[in-house]
């Protein structure tokens, strides 16, 4: 880890020591990938005013979350099967999130069980909700995050009808793996991958472990999604997760600003502008190409985190520029933890505070709350 510099040296390790279908999960999006490419394409275009002979000796990249302090405007979003990246994946990712003083963000779809983590760690942790058909467990899953004091809820609002992965459907992947005998010559060259995934607490899905049966594969997955994933789900829903959960909501995958309009009604204390990572629908626009109009509209409403395509400090200062409170992310730490554990989840998140840290000196800011569109070149 010594040698790292940037997110993409977390990738090039993550490919090389994690087999090529857990790898491809997290990295690949659906379909063409339009969307998931402009994510980035479309941040790198966000140029900045350097700025000179300011005093910028005290700067603070320190802010608020949902009126908790922050180290960082960061937090590690839900990821599915972080534990397939790397043993006890989830435990470790919010264990490094937590020493950095950000919050993590736990998937539904994780590894490791709601209660493995709070077991774990020593101070709350958010939950990320998809609502199934079952309305009966997710009312039981809502119940087990408020045991286990789940700081917030985030509540997955773009995942109705799935979008295809072809990389998914390509590399046969399974949880646990199949053992056929390409996925064995793969597995053969990273024993350091299979001996943490043993030695792991689980190799299947953790909060669906004694309430759903027949999902240990992706295939079984798909089917069950398919039969259980509502596509009725509408803004009563909301209210309902509402009734139920006491604790702050926050809404994900807000992509119009109709939508941000009636999520600012609905109770909810944020929203996160998100396309899913490019992983849904492919040739919705980036997440950055609709931030402004959406924080125009309901900002001072509600409060606006952003996801997708981060992959540095330099991206996280163009969407706070954009008008976002805070950034999510999602694959620039999935890197560090299957390139090195919690080591390298600490390392991603070390290298975006540097990069932010710089990028603030350099356009003559000392705080987060200094950064609007002033920072931004014409």
């Amino acid at each position: 880890m010594k040698h790292v510099t940037c997110i993409e040296d977390l990738r090039q390790l993550h490919k090389r020591r994690v087999p090529k279908a857990f790898f491809d999960y997290a990295d690949r999006g659906s379909y063409a990938e339009e969307t998931l490419r402009a994510n980035c394409d479309d941040l790198k275009k966000i140029k900045f005013r350097q700025r000179i002979l300011v005093d910028v000796s005290q700067r603070d990249p320190s802010t608020t979350i949902l009126g908790e302090p922050a180290a960082l405007p960061l937090i590690l979003a839900p990821v599915g099967l972080l534990g397939m990246q790397h043993g006890d994946g989830e435990i470790h990712a919010c264990r490094a999130a937590q020493a950095a003083g950000i919050p993590f963000t736990q998937s539904t779809m994780s590894i490791c069980s709601i209660e493995d983590i709070a077991t774990a760690v020593d101070r709350p942790f958010w939950f990320q909700l998809y609502v199934m058909k079952d309305r009966g467990f997710i009312k039981s899953l809502i119940e087990r995050a408020i045991a286990a004091k789940c700081s917030a809820l985030v509540l997955t609002v773009d995942l109705q009808v799935i979008g295809q992965r072809h990389a998914d459907i390509k590399n046969g992947m399974t949880v646990p793996p199949e053992w056929s005998l390409g996925k064995l010559i793969d597995f053969a060259t990273k024993p350091a991958w299979v001996t943490g995934v043993l030695q792991g607490k689980r190799r299947t899905f953790g909060n669906l472990v004694g309430h759903l049966k027949g999902t240990d594969d992706i295939t079984a997955l798909g089917t069950w999604i398919g039969t259980q994933f509502d596509t009725t789900l509408n803004w009563k829903d909301v209210d309902w997760i509402r009734s139920i959960w006491p604790g702050k909501l926050i809404l994900k995958g807000i992509l119009d600003v109709e939508d941000a309009e009636i999520a600012a009604k609905s109770g909810a204390q944020a929203i996160v502008v998100s396309n899913h990572g490019g992983r849904q629908l492919d040739g919705a626009p980036s997440s950055i190409a609709v931030l402004p109009e959406i924080v125009d509209s309901v900002g001072s409403k509600l409060e606006v985190m952003f996801d997708g395509g981060i992959r540095s400090g330099q991206d996280v200062m163009r969407a706070l520029a954009f008008g976002a409170k805070s950034c999510m992310i999602g694959r620039a730490y999935a890197y560090g933890l299957g390139a090195s554990g919690q080591a390298g989840v600490t390392k991603a998140i070390d290298i975006i505070r540097n990069e932010l840290n710089t990028t603030m000196g350099l356009c003559g800011v000392n705080t987060i709350a200094e950064i609007d569109e002033k920072v931004i070149a014409d």
